[in-house]
């Protein structure tokens, strides 16, 4: 019998042991979530033990959604642990959230949670477009970090004119989802600047009334489609640049300038290659004269073979040759001497 109850005692004293083990792994593993539970329930804001353990095995960070849910309820905001759930699996930022919401409440802007939920998983800053819509902010156009300092713009008159303007916004919460951005506003507010000052007669005018860039860019409605309400377009500076007419004319002469005188050039080279043809042509007429000269004795020499021509003939020829001769050379010394005489009267 001894060694039996012996035995016993052994798988009694294990049992015990185990289930001392067990417990305490219970206990730690419910501890950790005791305090957050004491938590949530001293601030009015109760989470069953159950639904803390359960976040656990969603792997849904208690302490966010507690935390979460105390804030809520002291800014008197209801909202369930499982409404913040699921936010939280969806990917989105609950503290943000709450944040804003209760920012929301204190200045009076209605924003229902499903809202807020939608606007922070487009990725808004959901924060901060409260903020805005409370505080407005002061977009600049154009924008610095893109690398431009001024929307230049040309007056009808050709002078360019430099500007740069402050734009008065504030965020529009039910326009925050599908909403445009900062972007657009500026890109449109550069345009209506564009616009204005490209259909102004002189430069003069819109130096004199500068507010009237302002008044004519607000009037389009630019914030249509956009996730801001324009308040005011303010025109902090304005400078006059280049005469960019002026210098279109003269670049436009210097293009001219250069065709004519590609003209030009084509012409002269045209009437060069004209010139060598007909002295190409004429030393070809020479050499057919010169071989034609070469066939005259010849001629002459086959018709006093034949008896067509006689000495006398011949000689007659010669005479009239060298008449002809002395004629020219006479004409030619009464040319010359009509010439000299011009020159010296």
């Amino acid at each position: 019998m001894f060694p039996l109850t012996l035995a016993v005692d052994s798988w009694v004293i294990a049992v015990a042991v185990l289930g001392g083990l067990v417990a305490l792994v219970a206990i730690a593993f419910i501890f950790q979530f005791l305090s957050l539970w004491v938590q949530a329930f001293l601030s009015n804001a109760p989470v069953s033990l159950f639904s803390l353990i359960g976040m656990r095995f969603r792997k849904v960070r208690p302490d966010i959604i507690v935390l979460s849910r105390i804030k809520a309820v002291k800014a008197g905001i209801e909202i369930t642990t499982d409404m913040l759930e699921t936010h939280y699996l969806a990917g989105g930022r609950v503290p943000q959230v709450i944040n804003a919401m209760i920012a929301a409440t204190r200045a009076k802007i209605d924003l229902p949670f499903d809202t807020a939920c939608a606007i922070d998983l487009a990725g808004r800053d959901i924060l901060d477009a409260v903020q805005t819509s409370v505080n407005p902010k002061v977009i600049d156009v154009p924008n610095p970090k893109l690398g431009r300092p001024t929307v230049d713009a040309v007056a009808k008159d050709g002078i360019q004119l430099k500007a740069r303007a402050r734009v008065t916004v504030r965020a529009n919460i039910q326009r925050l989802v599908g909403g445009a951005t900062e972007e657009t506003i500026v890109a449109r507010v550069g345009e209506g600047i564009v616009s204005t000052i490209g259909s102004a007669l002189t430069h003069q005018e819109v130096l004199e009334n500068p507010d009237r860039i302002s008044k004519t860019v607000l009037e389009r409605g630019l914030d249509s489609g956009t996730a801001f309400q324009i308040l005011s377009i303010d025109i902090a500076d304005i400078d006059v640049g280049e005469n960019i007419g002026a210098k279109l004319k003269t670049d436009t002469a210097e293009a001219e300038k250069k065709q004519f005188q590609a003209e030009a050039e084509k012409r002269r080279a045209l009437a060069v290659a004209l010139e060598q043809e007909y002295r190409a042509e004429e030393q070809k007429n020479r050499a057919i004269v010169v071989l034609s000269e070469a066939e005259v004795p010849k001629a002459m020499a086959e018709s006093f073979r034949k008896g067509n021509m006689g000495i006398m003939d011949y000689y007659r020829m010669q005479n009239m040759v060298a008449d002809t001769s002395m004629r020219k050379s006479i004409a030619g010394d009464d040319e010359g001497n009509s010439h000299k005489a011009d020159v010296g009267a």
